[in-house]
């Protein structure tokens, strides 16, 4: 028997903003990468929404950080960027 915990029908969760205090469905991904302590090819995500895309953006352009925005429906993670 499958407890509440483990029920396999249930949908996930609709993605959110990555902004803080958010929780707006999320529409963007923005693909980063630290240089300073990720491999070139490893990117790490935030998700923002139509409001925060830019804002996030910057945050993370100011820093060199940002790679990559791309639509969620159109994400592909790339090869190589998951943690080992």
């Amino acid at each position: 028997m499958n407890s509440p915990d483990t029920d396999t029908n249930t949908p996930a969760p609709a993605p959110t903003c990555s902004a803080k205090g958010c929780r707006d469905a999320a529409v963007w991904v923005l693909a980063w990468n630290n240089p300073t302590l990720h491999t070139p090819e490893r990117r790490k995500t935030w998700l923002a929404c139509e409001e925060h895309r830019e804002h996030l953006s910057q945050f993370l352009g100011v820093r060199g950080f940002l790679k990559d925005v791309v639509k969620l429906d159109e994400w592909v993670q790339p090869e190589g960027s998951e943690r080992p």
